[in-house]
């Protein structure tokens, strides 16, 4: 009998588990709270990029220390940038497409800066004077009429476009900018911001409503004074938009 009665519960289990598996599979599919897939007008939009119309690839190949190209509202600045990796005035007498010997130069930085335009202050070096190339038309500023309307420079990277409010222009001495002061410094650096907002020279335009903070990134453009080796002309702008381009 007992043997029989081992016999019929072993049955009974064997017929019952087919259901309880059943049971709880049912039971999971049932509970199953799959995330609802967003639908078009759910999801992130896409990042819109600025257009960037500066051929690097091709100014790369023939220079691979060309890193950024600047354009100037109002003037024929309309550059490739450059920055040497072993002599901080190489480009003052040579050229940015091939490194060739030139008078006249290229536009450059020196190796104290960056290449993407994250620094307090970055300075952008070009000659004055040899006909209206480089950074001679940066004298136009100097007029107030022009200073006015003209408020804007655009610097090109290979993947961003960062736009800068022009917001002084003035004569100042020629000190190495970022040799003497230590920008690295919070105190110093809003000393200096003092400065370029509201310059010490006779020779100035500034433009009203421009406040600079230690986030702020200024690029300074700096050029030579015809017959005034002593000086420098001096085009600020603070950087107001950054966009990556495609």
């Amino acid at each position: 009998c007992i043997v029989i009665a081992i016999l019929l519960i072993g049955f009974g289990v064997w017929k019952l588990a087919p259901m309880v598996v059943s049971l709880f599979s049912e039971k999971d599919v049932i509970n199953v709270d799959p995330s609802p897939t967003p639908s078009d007008d759910q999801r992130e939009p896409a990042v819109q990029k600025a257009e960037n119309p500066i051929d690097f690839k091709t100014l790369q190949e023939a220079n691979d220390e060309i890193y950024a190209y600047i354009q100037v509202d109002g003037t024929k600045v309309d550059y490739p940038v450059v920055q040497s990796r072993a002599d901080d005035n190489f480009y003052l007498k040579h050229r940015a497409e091939d490194r060739a010997y030139s008078e006249s130069g290229a536009v450059y930085s020196q190796s104290i800066n960056g290449w993407e335009f994250l620094d307090p202050v970055t300075v952008l070096y070009g000659h004055n004077g040899y006909g209206d190339t480089f950074f001679t038309t940066l004298h136009s500023f100097e007029d107030k009429a022009f200073f006015d309307a003209h408020d804007t420079f655009i610097i090109y990277t290979p993947d961003r476009k960062l736009t800068y409010k022009i917001f002084s222009a003035f004569k100042y001495d020629d000190r190495h900018l970022l040799n003497s002061f230590d920008l690295a410094n919070e105190d110093v650096l809003a000393e200096f911001q003092k400065i370029l907002l509201d310059p010490p020279s006779v020779v100035k335009n500034v433009r009203d409503g421009v406040t600079l903070d230690k986030d702020s990134k200024v690029v300074i453009l700096s050029t030579c004074i015809t017959g005034q080796k002593e000086n420098r002309y001096l085009v600020c702008g603070v950087m107001i938009n950054d966009e990556p381009t495609e």
